[in-house]
């Protein structure tokens, strides 16, 4: 009679396939929900960080051993920044937040891809945040670029071809394109996250969440939140 018993090799695979799916599961498992930050207490809390990092007057919140080992535990962020990768703006120090505070999302033009919208989602569903900030700054180069026109190398190509619509309103305006289009730009996108069904149209219409539109001025360290 034949063994029912795996050979080795084959056991040890299915034991390879079953801790994968074990940790996939607990990776993407919601985490237990914080004490609820209502959006305009996240907004309002992130205004005044900027404000203190406008007056030189940061306080460094939650950067401490403490904080680090109590969020080795599990995070729960209460806003989410969805900004541009610039090395001249970083969300936790012009926001003066600490670690697990806020959930950013970075790629050059604060776009919102499938890969942006999924990690938004993530954040709003699975860690509980109350707030998107999308985050735009003066002198973008991508959009500085996409103003430029012509041809651009490689894959910024696809990044010039999703400014083109806020470029092309901003042309329309009297002034600098490029400030019009960084402010267009953080509109446009802001409208589309609020909008993108199922996960976060439902929580934007239930009032869970809210999407607004920013604009760094990296100057004056000043962001200003646009209607």
């Amino acid at each position: 009679m034949k063994s029912l018993r795996h050979p080795p090799v084959l056991t040890a695979a299915l034991a390879g396939v079953f801790l994968f799916f074990v940790n996939l599961s607990a990776a993407t498992a919601p985490q237990a929900a914080s004490p609820a930050v209502a959006p305009e207490a996240a907004l309002a809390r992130l205004t005044e960080g900027n404000q203190r990092f406008v007056a030189g007057a940061l306080t460094h919140p939650g950067q401490d051993v403490d904080r680090r080992q109590e969020t080795a535990q599990g995070q729960h962020p209460f806003a989410i920044v969805l900004t541009c990768a610039d090395s001249r703006l970083a969300p936790e120090i012009l926001f003066d937040q600490g670690l697990g505070d806020l959930f950013v999302v970075r790629n050059a033009g604060n776009l919102a891809d499938d890969h942006v919208l999924g990690s938004l989602e993530y954040a709003v569903e699975h860690l509980h945040a109350s707030l998107i900030v999308v985050l735009g700054h003066t002198k973008c180069g991508a959009i500085s670029a996409a103003v430029a026109g012509g041809e651009a190398p490689g894959h910024i190509k696809s990044i010039v071809e999703d400014l083109a619509d806020a470029v092309s309103m901003a042309k329309k305006k009297p002034g600098d394109p490029v400030d019009h289009a960084v402010r267009i730009n953080a509109k446009l996108t802001a409208a589309g996250i609020g909008a993108s069904a199922p996960i976060l149209a439902e929580a934007v219409k239930a009032g869970h969440v809210q999407v607004v539109a920013a604009r760094y001025d990296l100057a004056t360290g000043t962001v200003e939140f646009l209607q």
